[in-house]
């Protein structure tokens, strides 16, 4: 996924579980690429005696002059300093201790349900051990309800044709990794990426420097229906249910990586990596195209039949395992000092269509590009001098699509950092042509036949600034423009900008008021252009059209009171006017008690109002969520967090378009053991 807003975060979060963080996700405090980026950071864990200075700037409120001063102290034995009492509480949950030279791990079981549900809750199961001679390994383990089988083609039909959805283990996650003074190699499942995440990026992280094994998982979203098949093929009870979704996860590289790295003189070091992969992919139904039936690239998505009595059409729309990709690539990087270095990143996949007896491709609007292979190589180079530092990548895209072939792309970054204060002002331009479906840089929120670091140059300017124990204000402000026509013709040149900024009073305890404000505006200039362009429904929450119009202008206000060590309160409310189709007014509260009646327990409740348009109740969303977390430190390292969420729908049952849902009841569980 590309970051559209990369660190730091939105908010720095006082949380101490991957549920915790999940929740700020849902309330809208974090987006779904800051949570990504803590979750990993959280799964990765910093070792302050050993961590590089870009990982040490990847946590959560730290500026480059902050981390700079940490190394000059750790290089001089002293680091006692490093954080205050309240940071090194805020950013306990990302950091590890020293290899003590034993055998420690964790492991995580998790679950979700509601009381709607008619068969058994999804599982899934993380553990991770190691410590012995440098090896690590680690496991993902799954079990799914609603598992979809592989398509096949039928020979007497020529139509493709799945097993009937069924219960399931799955072991999609694994890895084994040893490191060593100079080397590192892991086998199994794996993150990588480089520089500034324009060439090869996968692991979310803001600043990533290589390999990193993964075992992640994503928790069940929303409810879904039910029945998988076309309405006709469910009885009505089954029809108009919702069921918990299984987990899901995405799909890492999966092979062999490794890295070597040596000195070439005084100060001088050179890291190469190495990976290969051979994984199979799921793809959306909507981006796979059926050549046998056509010979066009605007042929309609191929129908998916359920094996069974009767055949029936399978609503999924993901696919599993369609297609198999071989990929491989590397990266060489010469530092001469922590704030200098250049590196060279270069690979290529292939894929290969598992379905026996069809001829499949992708779609022109499919996250891969169609005809065969592709890939990218791309220099990046950084360099810093007193507080300013400077990143640059270069890349050029590869791929096999008729009359296209690739494109260029280019990231530059300056950061001025200071003592709790930091400014950083980013170029950008990727070219249409430049396709990367592995490309992490940062992007707008708009997409381009499936991809969202393309067609675009831009300029980001991003402000932190922090008075400890006062406030604390950040900013950003982001603009792009199509540099080239986008999925309508005449759109060269539609510009967007999206703009935000919060400052918090942190001078008293019991009383710290906050203001947000953020403001989006599409289509500026053409947007009439941009008129009859829909928006894809398999598109992720803040992903948009690469041609769409309107605009969102927000605040909100909050407010939060540390009555004492074990209470605390908070309220919000938050304004909106939004302009789509037309203009509407939004609105959102929010409530929320914490309490902490002994070290050991945690409670936590949360009563949440939201309103998509204040002046009526028939469409959009209009619920009020009531959420109680609980956290309970049941033994010495094994911690029990759960979460129960009473939903209720709002819209008008009488005047409603859709039938407003039924009051849910939703249960989340999360136990982890550190041993």
């Amino acid at each position: 996924m590309s970051s559209a807003w990369a660190a730091p975060y939105e908010v720095e979060p006082d949380v101490d579980g991957e549920l915790e963080l999940f929740g700020l996700m849902e309330e809208g405090t974090l987006s779904a690429e800051s949570w990504a980026a803590l979750v990993a950071l959280r799964r990765v864990g910093v070792e302050p005696e050993r961590a590089t200075r870009d990982t040490l700037h990847s946590l959560p409120g730290l500026t480059y002059a902050q981390v700079d001063a940490w190394l000059r102290a750790r290089d001089s034995g002293d680091a006692s300093a490093f954080l205050t009492e309240a940071e090194a509480r805020r950013l306990a949950p990302f950091l590890v201790g020293e290899d003590a030279g034993r055998v420690t791990g964790d492991a995580r079981l998790l679950t979700a349900f509601a009381l709607s549900d008619s068969r058994g809750p999804p599982v899934a199961l993380q553990m991770r051990a190691g410590g012995l001679r440098g090896l690590r390994v680690g496991v993902l383990a799954v079990w799914a309800r609603r598992k979809v089988g592989t398509p096949r083609r039928d020979a007497r039909s020529r139509a493709l044709v799945v097993e009937a959805p069924g219960s399931a283990v799955l072991l999609p996650k694994f890895h084994a990794r040893w490191t060593g003074t100079r080397a590192s190699v892991l086998v199994g499942t794996y993150r990588l990426g480089f520089g500034q995440r324009l060439t090869l990026d996968t692991t979310a992280l803001p600043s990533p420097e290589g390999v990193l094994p993964d075992d992640g998982v994503r928790p069940p979203g929303a409810l879904e229906r039910e029945c998988l098949l076309t309405s006709s093929a469910c009885d009505e009870d089954a029809r108009d249910a919702d069921i918990t979704p299984d987990f899901r996860w995405d799909e890492a590289f999966r092979g062999i990586a490794g890295s070597v790295r040596g000195a070439l003189g005084s100060g001088v070091e050179l890291t190469l990596t190495g990976f290969g992969s051979y994984q199979g992919r799921s793809v959306r139904r909507s981006e796979v195209l059926d050549r046998g039936g056509c010979s066009s690239d605007a042929c309609a998505a191929p129908e998916v039949l359920v094996v069974g009595a009767r055949r029936e059409k399978l609503r999924a729309s993901s696919l599993p395992g369609v297609f198999r990709e071989w990929a491989g690539g590397g990266n060489a990087t010469l530092a001469v000092s922590p704030r200098a270095r250049l590196g060279v990143t270069g690979w290529g996949a292939r894929p290969g269509f598992a379905v026996e007896g069809a001829v499949l491709d992708f779609q022109p609007g499919a996250r891969y590009p169609a005809g065969g292979g592709f890939g990218a190589v791309g220099v990046d180079a950084a360099w810093g001098a007193g507080p300013v530092d400077v990143f640059l990548e270069l890349s050029r895209s590869f791929d096999s699509v008729p009359g296209a072939g690739g494109g260029w792309a280019a990231l530059q970054r300056t950061v001025v950092s200071g003592v709790g204060r930091e400014l950083e002002v980013s170029l950008r331009y990727y070219g249409r042509g430049f396709v990367n479906p592995y490309s992490g840089a940062t992007s707008g929120a708009d997409v381009l036949e499936g991809q969202r670091v393309r067609n675009e140059l831009g300029v980001r300017l991003r402000y932190l600034h922090r008075d400890v124990d006062a406030w604390r204000f950040r900013g950003q402000v982001d603009g792009w423009t199509l540099p080239s026509d986008g999925v309508v013709e005449g759109t060269a040149g539609l510009t967007r900008l999206r703009a935000s900024a919060r400052v918090d009073v942190l001078a008293w305890a019991w009383l710290q008021p906050s203001l947000r404000l953020d403001a989006r505006v599409s289509g500026a200039g053409l947007s009439t252009l941009c008129a009859g362009v829909e928006r894809d429904e398999d598109a992720e929450p803040e992903e948009v059209a690469a041609c769409s119009n309107g605009g969102r202008q927000g605040a909100t206000a909050r407010v939060r009171s540390v009555l004492s060590e074990r209470v605390e309160v908070v309220a919000e409310y938050g304004h909106a006017r939004v302009v789509e189709t037309q203009a509407r007014w939004d609105g959102r509260a929010l409530v929320e008690l914490k309490l902490r009646p002994a070290e050991s327990w945690r409670v936590g409740g949360r009563v949440q109002w939201k309103d998509e348009d204040l002046a009526e109740r028939t469409r959009l969303r209009q619920e009020v969520r009531t959420t109680v977390d609980l956290r309970w430190s049941v033994l010495e390292g094994t911690t029990l967090r759960g979460r129960y969420a009473w939903v209720v729908d709002l819209k008008d049952a009488r005047t409603a378009r859709t039938p407003p849902d039924a009051p849910r009841h939703l249960f989340q569980l999360d136990v982890e053991t550190r041993f």
